[in-house]
């Protein structure tokens, strides 16, 4: 944050680190562009000489309604809704999908291969000329 305290533009920089508030004040001359603070301030960081620390409370920032409302529909979905017996039974039937899936999975290309081996056949008997 920077202001201007006559004649010159102050800078002043917060450290706020496990509850404890320091802060280092830089004078610049002419009013500084943002820009120009973060410049100074990529630069110059490991210069600044802060305060001794101070106990502080640091509030929590404030979170925006509608993306709080989205944050739980999300966590409420991934954790699913209903008793632990439900959850167990929906895992259940996850589990049997997958199984499901595996089997029939493995029927098609069995099927796949027989019809193969079944056209294969028919190849060489007609080359055969039969």
């Amino acid at each position: 944050m920077y202001f201007f305290e006559a004649p010159f533009w102050v800078g002043v920089f917060e450290c706020i680190e496990k509850g404890k508030l320091s802060v280092c004040k830089v004078t610049f001359g002419a009013e500084p562009k943002d820009y120009e603070v973060w410049e100074y301030l990529l630069k110059n960081y490991s210069r600044l000489h802060f305060s001794p620390s101070v106990e502080t409370v640091v509030k929590k920032e404030a979170v925006n309604p509608k993306r709080l409302q989205r944050q739980i529909r999300k966590e409420v979905a991934a954790m699913g809704i209903g008793t632990k017996s439900q959850q167990a039974l929906q895992m259940q039937r996850e589990e049997s999908k997958l199984v499901r899936k595996v089997l029939s999975r493995k029927q098609r290309e069995e099927e796949k291969q027989r019809q193969f081996e079944l056209k294969q056949q028919k190849r060489k008997a007609k080359h055969r000329g039969r």
